[in-house]
């Protein structure tokens, strides 16, 4: 990885609709050396893969929900049928397994709160959950989905 590597991840990551042409002209590069760039980036799993961003407020989708959850099972089974279980729920878009007081942190997206409190009475049929704790966010101030590429 070096810096044309780091400079085709940040323009990809800020418009992924570039061409390789569009690119490899920003960054003082061949589009064949670019283009095979791009290529190793893809096959070595740099790029995961290339998304459209939708805008959730104009699709309806305008509250967001931070939801906490503690359990008294710590076992791999119980996991699985958790972790299968919110995959399956499309208004999860988030999903983490966290250290500390929290042990599952997940982000939803729905309409309303009742669009919520659907996913919440499919959230505890799951499995058996000790502690669920749900947050709206009342303003997204910052959201992102580029890395910062000055670490690497």
């Amino acid at each position: 990885m070096d810096k044309k590597d780091r400079s085709i991840l940040a323009l990809l990551q800020t418009d992924a609709r570039l061409s390789v042409s569009d690119i490899a002209e920003r960054i003082s590069l061949s589009t064949t050396a670019c283009w095979k760039r791009m290529q190793r980036l893809h096959e070595e799993g740099f790029i995961r893969q290339q998304v459209c961003l939708l805008d959730s407020a104009k699709l309806g989708l305008g509250v967001t929900v931070f939801v906490s959850i503690k359990t008294s099972h710590h076992d791999l089974q119980w996991l699985r049928r958790f972790a299968l279980g919110v995959r399956d729920l499309p208004e999860v878009v988030e999903f983490y397994r966290m250290s500390g007081e929290t042990d599952y942190l997940l982000k939803v997206v729905v309409p309303d709160i009742q669009g919520f409190d659907r996913v919440y009475k499919k959230l505890i049929q799951i499995v058996d959950l000790f502690d669920v704790s749900s947050s709206f966010a009342m303003e997204e101030i910052k959201y992102t989905t580029a890395l910062p590429l000055d670490y690497i």
